[in-house]
């Protein structure tokens, strides 16, 4: 398998890559991980089932998409495939370290210069992809609310509702997404989709970085509310961010309405309690 994927990085670099040294290094639960290098230049391998390749595909365009807005940095995808059994993505390696205050406040401002690329074709994207290893439907929508109930919200509950959860107000929630989202006009914004604390960080040179992304055109909000989900960011962030693309006026109400599609699919993904958590979610947003 490495031979295979030496030769796609010598194909797609033009310079001849043979990879002395590979170590695990983290790839998340989904995938396996690996710093690849030669002496001299190292990549970041991740690994997975063939099966699996178009995630890995999927996220290689989310990764160019986001390239392409010249906005944050992103690590620059070098090829992907299968070898053997096996398929990989190869990305560029980007030493990280801890940031400090300016870092987080620059990685504010630059997510929402980010999120200032807008698409004519509404909310979705142009292929599906995936949430952690669940597709992830991104039909293109005009209308955000009309997006959010039937390929976020609505698509999580039916994959929970077949793992056995439970949520006796999920209609009641549906019918009043409308009326939550309402007096509000949202533009398309490129979002990353899954920015979390594991997925952003600082080079060591304490230049911001997101990573493994779950692309797609969105009210900008999703990911400013996930930023909140597990332990929030540095306030240094969201003081960035303000002096760019201030948050609108309720944000606070809605960040949990967007939420609730990452914790039901970590039910989807995980199981345990995240259905109990849900549920909760749910109680407070009809309150």
């Amino acid at each position: 398998m490495w031979t295979q994927i030496d030769t796609h990085i010598s194909q797609v670099t033009g310079e001849k890559f043979q990879s002395q040294q590979r170590r695990s290094v983290g790839g998340g639960c989904i995938n396996q991980g690996y710093a690849v290098s030669n002496g001299e230049i190292t990549y970041f391998v991740k690994q997975n089932l063939a099966s699996q390749v178009a995630m890995f595909e999927a996220e290689a365009l989310g990764l160019k998409e986001m390239l392409a807005t010249a906005s944050i940095r992103i690590p620059k995808p070098i090829c992907w495939g299968t070898a053997d059994n096996s398929s990989y993505i190869v990305l560029e390696w980007l030493e990280l370290g801890s940031g400090n205050s300016n870092s987080w406040q620059e990685m504010g401002r630059k997510l929402a210069a980010m999120h200032k690329a807008s698409s004519s074709q509404g909310f979705g994207w142009k292929i599906n992809n995936t949430i952690g290893s669940t597709p992830q439907i991104n039909t293109w929508t005009a209308d955000w609310t009309e997006f959010y109930i039937k390929h976020r919200l609505g698509y999580q509950f039916q994959l929970a509702r077949q793992r056995g959860g439970n949520f006796p107000k999920e209609d009641k929630l549906l019918a009043m997404i409308p009326e939550l989202l309402a007096d509000r006009h949202v533009q398309p914004s490129l979002v990353h989709g899954d920015l979390w604390g594991g997925n952003a960080g600082c080079t060591a040179s304490g230049e911001p970085v997101i990573f493994d992304p779950a692309t797609y055109f969105a009210d900008r909000e999703v990911d400013i509310a996930m930023t909140e989900l597990f332990g929030g960011f540095p306030a240094a962030f969201y003081k960035g961010y303000n002096e760019v693309f201030p948050l609108d006026a309720g944000y606070e109400q809605r960040k949990t309405l967007y939420n609730l599609y990452h914790i039901l699919n970590h039910f989807n993904l995980f199981g345990g309690s995240y259905d109990s958590q849900a549920n909760r979610m749910i109680d407070q947003i009809l309150r």
